[in-house]
């Protein structure tokens, strides 16, 4: 009797645990798709100026010394506070660019802003600019994407339906001196698109 009670205790936690399981790969299903725009701080709209490109060193980034084919990581919206500063959701690639996909151009369109979180389950992507890449690429599961349009080209993220399928993006403006400035965004998913979730492919400007 006794073995048959603990032969029943052991299914009873067995069945807990596939339960918890089951729970458990439901809500990394879901994951992808929260909509974590919503806990993106942003000023009132008549409020929000463009903001300075600050690269890592303090400087703001100007096209005279931005080399093409390159990388910066970038922390916007701003606040000044380290630890809040350091939130996945507010770091950036600002990236110029290889010269033969227009990098060559010294305005804004040699440059695109993306968010750095990569759209499949949120690892910081990197930029390769080897010869044989020139391309963004996360380092956790393989999710590469096209510097040109945000678009993810291969790996998970690709086969996330649109808008999951597309980096949120930053518009810049080059002033007279070719100073990098950020506009003001709308994180919507025709516009700027929305943190940790993608935008329309209509939206991107290419």
């Amino acid at each position: 009797m006794v073995g048959g009670e603990a032969q029943g205790e052991e299914r009873i936690s067995r069945r807990e645990f596939l339960k918890l399981m089951a729970a458990a790969g439901t809500v990394l299903s879901f994951t992808p798709f929260i909509d974590w725009g919503k806990f993106m701080p942003r000023a009132a709209s008549g409020r929000i100026e463009r903001t300075a490109v600050e690269l890592p060193d303090g400087t703001q980034a100007n096209v005279k010394t931005f080399p093409a084919n390159h990388a910066e990581t970038v922390i916007y919206p701003k606040t000044g506070d380290r630890v809040l500063d350091q939130e996945p959701f507010r770091v950036w690639k600002v990236v110029r660019l290889p010269e033969e996909m227009g990098g060559a151009r010294n305005d804004a369109s040699a440059f695109r802003c993306y968010s750095d979180v990569c759209l499949h389950l949120w690892c910081l992507w990197n930029y390769f600019p080897q010869e044989n890449k020139k391309r963004g690429e996360c380092p956790c599961h393989g999710s590469i994407y096209d510097m040109r349009t945000g678009v993810a080209i291969a790996g998970p993220a690709f086969f996330q339906s649109p808008p999951a399928n597309l980096l949120p993006k930053l518009d810049l403006e080059v002033d007279s001196d070719g100073y990098l400035w950020i506009l003001p965004p709308t994180f919507s998913l025709d516009k700027n698109g929305i943190i940790g979730f993608g935008r329309f492919e209509k939206g991107v400007n290419a």
